[in-house]
C-alpha cells in the first residue's frame, strides 16, 4: 500500500488551515480518546439502572474490554509490519504538526484509529443511537492522525477496520457468557457486585407518571 500522495495532500492542506484549527486538531489527536473513556463510563452507569435482564450491563462492560483487545491486536500487527512513519519516510511532504514519533514506533496500523474504531462500534452496539456521535468521532480521530502528519491514510483506514471489526466480534462472542456472569453477580447479594452490575429490575419496578394507563407505580 502506498498512500504517500494523499498523505502529502492532507498535510499540505493542514498547513494551509488557520492556526486555531491546527491547535484544535493537535489537542484532539492527543487527548480525544479520553472522550471515549468518558462515554464508556456513562454507558456502564446508565446500564445499571435499566430494567430487564443483564444484557445491557454486559454490553457496557464489554465495550472497553473489546476495545482493549483491538488495541493489543493492532500492536501485534504494528510490530510485525514495521512500517516507517511518513513524517520521516515521505520525501517532499510538509513537516508534521506534532513531533514525529521515535524510530521503532511503527506506523501501520494506527493504534489511535484502531481504538477509536473499536470504541465507536462497541458503544453503538451497547446504545445504538450513540452511533450518531461515536462514528463521526472515530472518523475525526483517524483523519487527525494524518492531518498532524504522523500516519499514512492507509494506516488509519486499516486501524478503523481492524479495531471496529475485531471489537464487534468480541462483543458478539462474549455477550452471552458475560451476561450470565452479570446475572450471577446480581443474584449473589454481594454489595459490591450488586453495585457494579445494578440490581435486578423489571419494567414494573420502573417509576412512571400516575396518568399513564397500565403503568404501575412501585
Amino acid at each position: 500500500m502506498d498512500s504517500s500522495d494523499l498523505y502529502r495532500d492532507i498535510t499540505d492542506f493542514a498547513h494551509s488551515t488557520p492556526t486555531w484549527a491546527q491547535s484544535a486538531f493537535e489537542v484532539w489527536t492527543e487527548y480525544g480518546l479520553l472522550l471515549f473513556g468518558l462515554l464508556f463510563t456513562a454507558v456502564w452507569w446508565r446500564s445499571r439502572g435499566l430494567p430487564g435482564g443483564p444484557r445491557p450491563v454486559a454490553l457496557a462492560v464489554l465495550a472497553p474490554l473489546a476495545t482493549a483487545v483491538a488495541y493489543v491486536a493492532s500492536e501485534v500487527v504494528k510490530s510485525t509490519v514495521d512500517e516507517e512513519r511518513p513524517c520521516r519516510a515521505v520525501a517532499g511532504a510538509a513537516a508534521s504538526l506534532i513531533k514525529c514519533p521515535a524510530v521503532g514506533d511503527w506506523s501501520f496500523p494506527s493504534n489511535h484509529a484502531a481504538i477509536a474504531g473499536a470504541a465507536a462500534v462497541t458503544l453503538a452496539i451497547a446504545v445504538p443511537r450513540l452511533a450518531l456521535l461515536t462514528v463521526p468521532l472515530a472518523l475525526l480521530m483517524a483523519f487527525s492522525r494524518v492531518y498532524v502528519g504522523v500516519h499514512y491514510p492507509h494506516d488509519v483506514a486499516m486501524g478503523l477496520l481492524l479495531g471496529g471489526s475485531l471489537a464487534a466480534l468480541v462483543v458478539l462472542a462474549l455477550a452471552g457468557p458475560i451476561g450470565t456472569v452479570i446475572g450471577a453477580m446480581r443474584a449473589s447479594g454481594v454489595r459490591a457486585a450488586v453495585w457494579f452490575t445494578g440490581p435486578n429490575r423489571t419494567r414494573q419496578d420502573t417509576p412512571c407518571p400516575r396518568n399513564v394507563p397500565g403503568c404501575r407505580l412501585p
